[in-house]
């Protein structure tokens, strides 16, 4: 008997606590903190570059660019824009986004799933490795790469061997965030173009789980370019050492170093 009431009690406490684990309501997520900008400076850049990739490397810009039979990676200095050494791609390669761990260069490839591995400081080949899928942005934390394919999805791969070792969804509240472009790591973030001819914007990712953090409106950079024929804003390149940050575009023949506002 003294058993039996036991078993009953201990029934009793289970469904209570139950009760109150199912009364529990999921937190909301925190909305996404908005942002303008304030151009710092501003500096030229060759509009006949598609650009796709873009990173600072001691005291230079790294730049990939894209189209078809035009594919390059490029050194770029500043403030001149001045391009000092570039590779072409062969004509079968369409250019995407680039990282730098080290001294190798990884530049991603379009639709061919090939991404190309260069010395930094010859362009020398150092190799290449194969992925399945589209290639789109690419950047590191020093140690992992991190690749977009314009969904929702980052891939983060062992430089090493390339292979996925996990996936980032990028999520704006509830919403899978598509069209994710261009990416740079900045202080412990991912920042991402987005790849939208209605409107500039750049996201603010938490590489831990995805999550929108802030989102920056580039709304009227586009009015501070003088050429025309301007394609879509990507392009984030982040001097750490100098706590500089530059933007650009496809065909923009204008790069811009700019400060965060918050709105």
């Amino acid at each position: 008997m003294k058993t039996m009431k036991y078993v009953m009690l201990l029934c009793a406490v289970c469904l209570v606590a139950c009760g109150n684990n199912s009364s529990k309501k999921p937190q909301p997520v925190p909305p996404a903190v908005k942002y303008g900008y304030r151009i710092v400076a501003e500096y030229p850049h060759d509009n006949g570059a598609y650009t796709q990739g873009l990173l600072w490397h001691e005291g230079a810009l790294y730049e990939s660019t894209g189209e078809w039979g035009r594919s390059r990676l490029r050194r770029v200095e500043l403030p001149t824009g001045e391009v000092t050494y570039e590779i072409d791609l062969e004509s079968q390669y369409f250019g995407e986004g680039a990282a730098l761990i080290g001294d190798r260069i990884f530049q991603l490839t379009w639709k061919a799933g090939r991404c190309f591995v260069w010395n930094a400081d010859t362009f020398e080949p150092l190799g290449e490795f194969t992925y399945r899928g589209e290639g789109w942005g690419l950047t590191t934390d020093g140690t992992k790469l991190y690749m977009s394919d314009g969904t929702p999805n980052i891939a983060v791969r062992n430089p090493d061997t390339f292979e996925v070792e996990r996936t980032i969804i990028v999520r704006d509240g509830e919403q899978p965030v598509n069209l994710l472009n261009e990416l740079e790591w900045i202080e412990g973030k991912i920042w991402a173009n987005i790849y939208d001819y209605r409107k500039q914007e750049i996201m603010i990712i938490d590489p831990a789980d995805g999550r929108v953090e802030g989102v920056i409106d580039f709304t009227g950079i586009l009015s501070r370019l003088t050429a025309g024929g301007y394609d879509v804003m990507n392009g984030i390149a982040w001097d750490a050492e100098g706590d500089r940050i530059f933007v650009t575009g496809k065909h923009w023949d204008k790069l811009f170093e700019i400060e965060l506002v918050k709105k």
